[in-house]
């Protein structure tokens, strides 16, 4: 496999690492939006959020809990996002589930996507799409 987050956990590849347990490896993003950007990983390869078992995913979420209070105070951030892309055109580009934990700062520059209201009777049909697909 070649799969670079799956290199760095096996010790094939450098990183900085923050944290590392059974199931789950945090390490610094190389190219970090702002100083203290982490990624969560779990040590068994998955594609995104679609394929992770769950119990993997667990532990990831309650990594990426514990440690975004520590990396906000440990670099004096402002506040903190929690994202995790899916698929490529969601902007996914490594593909092994991974969480970024991304520290925020008044000014920074770093923008959010934009946001669009539904039209007029629109919000009614994607809940029902949605909920068709629950069951």
């Amino acid at each position: 496999m070649d799969c670079i987050f799956c290199k760095i956990i096996k010790g094939e590849l450098p990183s900085f690492k923050v944290y590392e347990d059974d199931v789950t490896l945090a390490f610094l993003d190389i190219r970090p939006v702002n100083p203290g950007h982490t990624l969560i990983v779990p040590k068994r390869h998955s594609k995104n959020l679609f394929d992770v078992p769950s119990e993997d995913w667990v532990a990831v979420a309650k990594v990426v809990r514990d440690l975004a209070h520590v990396v906000e105070k440990a670099v004096a951030a402002d506040g903190i996002n929690i994202n995790m892309n899916n698929r490529e055109h969601a902007g996914q580009v490594v593909d092994h589930a991974h969480v970024h934990i991304i520290p925020r700062f008044k000014g920074d520059g770093f923008k959010l996507w934009h946001q669009t209201p539904y039209k007029e009777g629109e919000a009614v049909k994607v809940r029902e799409k949605i909920k068709a697909h629950l069951s």
